[in-house]
């Protein structure tokens, strides 16, 4: 099983850490980064990339574009995933159990203990797909709405 840890920040901190995904904006998060190896992906960046990309490529081979396309379009949600930031470890975004329980540890003492890194809220995902949210009807061969 390989897990991934998501964190939520303030509007403030958001705009800071896409420039900045070691955090060195932010010396308590960086501290917590950097022996981990990781650094922060946003959200709202790693789709609009992946419906890039789809563009490029011929969007038939990217079954998630049309969801991932609306989210980047619809206002609201780009808002929500500005400030959401997958952590990725030695670049990858998925990783062992023991990485993610440290990651989400440090991440959750740093919440309370450093209220000025602007962290709101720590996520941990993992890859069974009985234990995560599951990709929008829309991306589903049974054309689903999306979510």
């Amino acid at each position: 099983m390989r897990f991934q840890i998501r964190i939520t920040v303030s509007d403030e901190r958001a705009g800071a850490l896409r420039d900045d995904p070691v955090a060195q904006s932010c010396a308590p998060l960086h501290d917590v980064l950097s022996p981990h190896r990781a650094a922060l992906i946003c959200q709202y960046d790693a789709f609009a990339g992946y419906v890039k990309e789809a563009e490029q490529m011929g969007t038939d081979a990217y079954p998630l574009y049309e969801w991932t396309r609306q989210i980047i379009e619809n206002p609201e949600k780009k808002a929500k995933y500005l400030r959401s930031f997958t952590v990725y470890v030695d670049g990858e975004q998925v990783y062992a159990k023991d990485t993610a329980d440290s990651l989400e540890a440090a991440l959750n003492s740093l919440v309370a203990q450093h209220p000025e890194a602007g962290i709101e809220r720590v996520f941990r995902y993992d890859t069974n797909p009985a234990n995560n949210p599951q990709p929008p009807q829309s991306s589903r061969p049974d054309g689903g709405e999306p979510g």
